[in-house]
């Protein structure tokens, strides 16, 4: 018998902003029927497919140290270096560049309320390895 993982859940001091942050950075969704609105204590975001949902609670604790589980992003469509200008655009932080001469590494970043996150590499960062055969 195994389990899943339904969604992954972030506490947060204001849901709702957090919830609006994380559907920009990551291009994810909300429920049209039950809309994420300011003042709710649990705000649902959703990735296009719906097969990855992550759940904002409001709740009164602060965060004391640094997260235990963090989301790593792989730009799909730009590259590290332009993702993290938008993220940054976005309300993000930096919080550490781990960035090395080769191009791998990553940079860490952090949300509105303290999260830290890294982007990594992303598709257009790697080099094709089968474009030495397109004649």
């Amino acid at each position: 018998m195994t389990s899943r993982i339904s969604h992954t859940s972030v506490d947060s001091h204001d849901a709702y902003a957090q919830s609006v942050f994380w559907r920009e950075v990551l291009g994810y969704l909300e429920d049209p029927e039950d809309p994420n609105l300011p003042g709710h204590a649990q705000c649902m975001t959703f990735s296009p497919d719906g097969r990855h949902r992550v759940l904002f609670i409001e709740v009164p604790e602060a965060k004391p140290v640094k997260n235990r589980l963090h989301f790593d992003l792989a730009p799909t469509d730009l590259t590290r270096e332009q993702e993290v200008e938008r993220i940054l655009a976005l309300g993000a932080t930096q919080m550490a560049d781990r960035r090395r001469p080769d191009g791998g590494g990553w940079v860490t970043l952090a949300d509105p309320e303290g999260n830290e996150f890294c982007v990594l590499q992303g598709d257009l960062d790697r080099e094709d390895p089968w474009a030495h055969m397109v004649h």
